[in-house]
Parts: structure tokens; sequence; C-alpha cells
């Protein structure tokens, strides 16, 4: 019983305690994450004490919540009371302690999750592969000479280690669904403002996104529940008032429109990111192919508009601590301040448009399918990669198919495709805003059809 849900029921009926859970997370963590280098703190005071405090509540005949005694951590850009929110900064280590959790830690602590630690990332979420030169890089489980993804590669690797079943991480160019699919996991970007950023460290304020990893569509769909609501601490949460995806999850899903991404997002994949998509369109029955208008462009003005709001957030530091930066941040930040106002101005323009079209295209479908990344996961320390016969740098370009969607903040889940001795790959489940339900609905049909699934590493058993 590896999945959250699982061992949450567990807790709760009585069959093991929240003590005896947190310790087998510890111990999995001690044991393992030397390798892995997944964690930057690990809580372990903190998670005993709640942990007892949810067996007390159940002794008492009290339900501590939907998550009850489930370990989970964070990427270090979510605040933690008593910790520093490091956001894979050198710089921010000299910061004093959070004074309170971030508003995605408290609720989940709230459904009776219990924090374990946090999670290591690129810096300041600024790339894909969580080679961090302050806090080292992030193996991937199933191949520890390749990269994790990023920038959330601690949260992706974590769970597909089998450290803790669910982990937080944040999503501006991909950040969620590259690591999610490079280690095997499930991971969701919700829609722009669903879900509140109050306490998490910034990149690009107009792009950030929060969301979970974990190891099934019911564990995702369950994270996704707890965390939804309005919060006034962040002006940019929604209003709209919840839509419980968990009861939606067994539908019938024969009148969801489903069709295949075509142009953009079949050119630059290899044969076998193409595959992937292939094999959930078979299981899906699907054989229409729809055009994304101007992805390549959408992509490029994502570029602009990123490295230019994540250089301003960081101008002072870049003025007077700029031998602190990793180099390859500190090099994209400075490229960044120097793009002109006219080019950021254009790019929020096109954005506009780029809304609108994708919103026509969303008149005749309700999801759409593509690669999560061109590739399975590079090697660490690889810095140039083959695609379509060119030579072209690995940084950036893990990010070629998920920068066109969020930079109009669309929902989207990557699930993990069920590989046989291979590198894990994901597909990419994308929607009109607000839609999370079918998306997590196809998923969980994909799921009961054996053709999407977690691919998890060293997963022992939390209790025996």
């Amino acid at each position: 019983m590896n999945d959250a849900v699982s061992i949450a029921a567990a807790v709760r009926e009585g069959k093991v305690s929240a003590v005896e859970v947190t310790k087998a997370a510890l111990a999995r963590i001690a044991a393992q994450d030397n390798q892995l280098n997944c964690f930057t703190a690990v809580t372990a005071k903190t998670a005993l004490t709640d942990a007892a405090r949810i067996d007390r509540e159940i002794a008492q005949g009290n339900n501590p919540g939907t998550l009850a005694g489930v370990p989970f951590a964070v990427k270090n850009l979510f605040d933690i009371a008593g910790l520093t929110t490091l956001a894979g900064s050198k710089i921010n280590a000299e910061n004093p302690a959070a004074s309170q959790d971030a508003t995605a830690v408290a609720k989940l602590k709230q459904a009776g999750a219990v924090l374990i630690g946090a999670l290591n990332m690129d810096e300041y979420a600024y790339g894909f592969v969580t080679e961090n030169s302050h806090y080292g890089a992030t193996h991937n489980p199933h191949d520890l000479q390749r990269v994790a993804g990023g920038s959330s590669g601690g949260s992706a690797a974590a769970v597909a280690a089998g450290l803790v079943p669910l982990t937080l991480g944040s999503d501006t160019n991909g950040s969620i669904r590259v690591p999610a699919a490079l280690c095997g996991v499930f991971g969701l970007k919700p829609t722009y403002g669903r879900l509140s950023r109050a306490g998490v460290a910034l990149f690009s304020s107009s792009f950030d996104h929060i969301g979970p990893f974990g190891r099934s569509v019911q564990d995702i769909a369950t994270v996704f529940d707890v965390l939804q609501g309005e919060d006034d601490r962040d002006p940019i949460c929604t209003k709209r008032p919840p839509e419980l995806v968990l009861p939606q999850l067994n539908q019938d899903i024969s009148a969801i429109r489903i069709a295949i991404s075509g142009d953009y997002f079949i050119k630059g994949a290899e044969a076998e990111a193409l595959a992937a998509v292939q094999k959930v369109a078979d299981a899906l029955d699907v054989t229409e192919y729809v055009t994304i208008p101007e992805a390549h462009r959408a992509r490029a003005a994502a570029f602009v508009i990123t490295a230019s709001e994540g250089a301003n957030l960081h101008l002072d530091k870049l003025r007077c601590r700029l031998q602190d930066f990793d180099t390859a941040t500190r090099d994209r930040f400075l490229a960044g301040a120097l793009i002109p106002s006219s080019w950021y101005l254009k790019a929020q323009r096109f954005r506009k448009w780029y809304r609108d079209r994708v919103r026509e295209v969303f008149q005749n479908v309700d999801i759409i399918l593509a690669p999560t990344t061109p590739i399975s996961a590079p090697l660490i320390g690889q810095q140039t990669m083959i695609l379509d016969g060119e030579e072209i740098l690995v940084r950036p370009h893990l990010g070629l198919f998920t920068q066109p969607l969020s930079f109009i903040g669309l929902p989207v889940l990557s699930v993990p495709i069920q590989r046989q001795n291979a590198l894990p790959l994901g597909v990419q489940l994308i929607a009109a805003p607000y839609n999370e339900a079918l998306i997590l609905r196809v998923a969980a049909a994909l799921e009961a059809k054996g053709v999407v699934s977690a691919n998890l590493c060293n997963c022992d058993r939390y209790f025996t």
C-alpha cells in the first residue's frame, strides 16, 4: 500500500499508526536520500509530533482528515514555519525562518498529512534539470546518472523513489510536468490561480502555479480537492467555488471529446515520445488531430516574459550579490534584465491573442494529448541533445512542449506511460481553464486500463 489514499485509510482504521508510517518514511529517507539528494531539510522532530497528535485524535474517536498520517514533502520554495525558505538559493539561506506555513502546506496538515521536509530544486525555480550548484543535483531514481527534471526535481524523485507518497511543486514553464514525466509519476499543473500561492517564493508572477505529485490519479484528485478554495493572502487565487474532483473520477468518459495535438507538438520529439502519445490515443480510440496555432511563438513569448519578470524580481540581488548566484541562473537573469520593455509588452499582447485562439480550439474538443518532454531523462551534466538531426541545448528544450500551455494558464496533467525496461516518459492531458475534473476522469480511465501508472523504485511497503 504505497498510495496516499490507502495509507490514510489504514491509519484511520487503526491498521497502522501515523507514528509508524512516519518513522518508516524517515528511515527510507535516511537510507536512500544520500544517493538521490531529494531533501534539503528533514523535519523529523515536528513530523513525529504531528503523527502522534493524529494517533491521539483517532484514539479519541475523531477523524483527523482525508490524508490522515500520510507523509508529504514540499519544494523548498514553500514556506515551512521554523525553516528558512531557500528557493534553491545560497543567498536566501541567510534569511530568517518562515513564521508560518504556506497556505498549501497548512491545508495538507489540516487534512491530516504529516510534513516530512523540504525538497531540492533549481535555483529560484529557473531550470528543467535540478542540477543545483549550491545543494547538488537531484538524481533520477530510475538511473542515478540521469537528471530528475526540474525545477521541482526533488519533488518528483521523492515520490518515484518511494520516500514519500505525496509532494508539492511549482510550475512556471513546465516545472511540475517535466520532472513528473522524467521520473514516471503523476504531476498536475492546475489552472492559473486555481490554488493559492500564498507563502510560495515566486519566479514569474504571471505564470507561476503550484500543484501536486503523486502515485495515482486518486491521490492527485484528493490533494487537489484539499487545496482548492479562495485565499485572501493570494490576490491571484480564484474566488470561484471549489469543484470537488474525487467524486467524479469514475464517471463515464465517452462524451468527452479528445484529440491529439498536431503540428508543433509532433515536431522535435523522439519517436518514443510520440509513441507514448499514440499509446494513450489508441487506448482512448482517438484518431482526430488538432492544431494549437502559433505554439512556437507562444514558447518564444513565454521565454521573454518569464526571463523579464524573474530578472526584475531579483534585480537588487543581481546588482549586489552576482557572484552568489548559480552561474546558469545568473546568466539567464542577466539576459532577462536586458530585454527591452517593448519586447515584454509585445509578448503580453501576443499572449492575449494566443489565449483567444486556443479558446477557439477548445470549442470543438475537451482534452488534447501531447508529449510532456521530447526525450526521456538526459544524463546529469549533459549539455546538448540531437532532435530532428539538429544539436540543441538540453536545459531549455526539455520544456519544448510544456511552455506553450502554461503561457496561458491551462490545466495540464502529466501521466506516466507504462513502459517495460525503459526510462519513464509522460503524456500531457490538456484542457480549457477550470476543467481539471475532465482531465482527471480521463486519466482515471487510462489508469484503469493499465495504460498509465506510476513507475516506482525502491518502494517497500509503508507497513506490513
